[in-house]
């Protein structure tokens, strides 16, 4: 019988902010058993860019990477967000380790092919080294992951958070019983956004295709429950999308096969 793990993707202002990040740093650690923490840093990132003179460009949510953004996101990724981070989860007693996908070649990517749009330095994950991440964790390692890699050519990739940590998640599931958890600013996905009481419980296939269709879910959240089914059809054995401050699993929207 396979032990259970915990894998929690958070990004947006939770981490992002003071506050939400120490509450956040809390309940992780209290979280039993072994975890994986995946974390974003999006705004962070956009704010530094700024600063530096360097433009930052969005399309339907998605950061176009040229040279100068790699850097600046390689920065802060891999380095602000993910060493706070890291530091935090330390002082609570938690032995984290703060990686990449590049780190120990965990993550293994390629640089998206220009088609309708060039992306830049965004990759598309091929596969993750399970195996090692598993040895980790045996140790009593807790993972914190940066949604970065490398392309193998000694270029750094920026990865979508949510993709990176749907293919974390599959990687790991020979080796353990594996819960996903997608934390976010709302309560789970939700029917009416200003209605915190219009969480949609559970969501399958037919019910999927059903709120695309009438235009309940949308946006951002579509790549978000493509992940999450993605995830189910590698092995991963629950995923629920909630808030931060439900990382216990028992609120939000469960998504299954």
């Amino acid at each position: 019988m396979k032990k259970p793990i915990t894998i929690i993707k958070v990004g947006g202002k939770i981490v992002e902010e003071r506050e939400s990040l120490l509450a956040l740093l809390d309940r992780f650690s209290a979280v039993e058993g072994n975890k994986v923490l995946i974390h974003g840093g999006g705004r962070s990132a956009t704010k530094i860019a700024e600063k530096l003179g360097i433009e930052s460009r969005m399309i339907d949510g998605r950061r176009v990477t040229d040279e100068a953004t790699l850097q600046v996101v390689t920065m802060v990724y891999g380095g602000l967000v993910n060493k706070n981070i890291v530091a935090g989860l330390q002082a609570r007693g938690t032995n984290a380790l703060g990686l990449t996908g590049a780190d120990c070649n965990i993550v293994h990517a390629h640089k998206r092919p220009v088609k309708d749009i060039d992306w830049g330095f965004v990759g598309d994950v091929d596969g993750a080294d399970g195996k090692m991440l598993a040895a980790l964790i045996e140790q009593g390692i807790v993972p914190v992951v940066a949604p970065l890699t490398h392309d193998g050519n000694g270029n750094m990739l920026n990865i979508n958070a949510d993709t990176m940590a749907a293919e974390t998640a599959k990687a790991l599931a020979p080796y353990f019983d594996v819960t996903l958890t997608y934390c976010f600013e709302f309560p789970g996905v939700m029917r009416n956004p200003d209605d915190a009481s219009s969480v949609i419980p559970l969501i399958t296939p037919d019910t999927y295709c059903a709120l695309k269709e009438d235009g309940t879910v949308s946006g951002g959240m579509i790549p978000k429950l493509d992940n999450a089914f993605n995830a189910l059809a590698g092995g991963v054995t629950k995923v629920i999308i909630t808030r931060a401050d439900a990382i216990d699993g028992k609120q939000g929207t469960h998504i299954v096969q």
